[in-house]
């Protein structure tokens, strides 16, 4: 598990190695799917260690649609915990 939300610029070097040893990539972030963090880490991964994956890289990603304010909606607009926990076993059981 790599936080990358205070690391500025992105630490590309530990990511790669990260992906060199463990063969995957999963990265979770509340943002919407495009031009999120995500987006650049695959990026990244598939122009520097393509070849190290064993499968493509899972983003896991707020819903695309307007931010709601409503507490109940905002909820189901975010990546849950349920969730997070259901994609990285589907991932890794592969």
């Amino acid at each position: 598990v790599i936080n990358l939300r205070s690391i500025k610029p992105l630490d590309r070097a530990t990511i790669i190695e990260s992906v060199r040893r463990t063969h995957r990539v999963i990265s979770v972030e509340e943002g919407w799917p495009q031009h999120g963090v995500g987006a650049e880490i695959a990026a990244l991964v598939q122009e520097e260690a393509f070849d190290e994956l064993d499968g493509p890289v899972c983003r896991i990603t707020g819903a695309e649609v307007p931010m709601p304010y409503a507490t109940d909606l905002e909820k189901a607009a975010l990546p849950s915990v349920e969730n997070i926990v259901r994609v990285v076993r589907r991932e890794l059981n592969k």
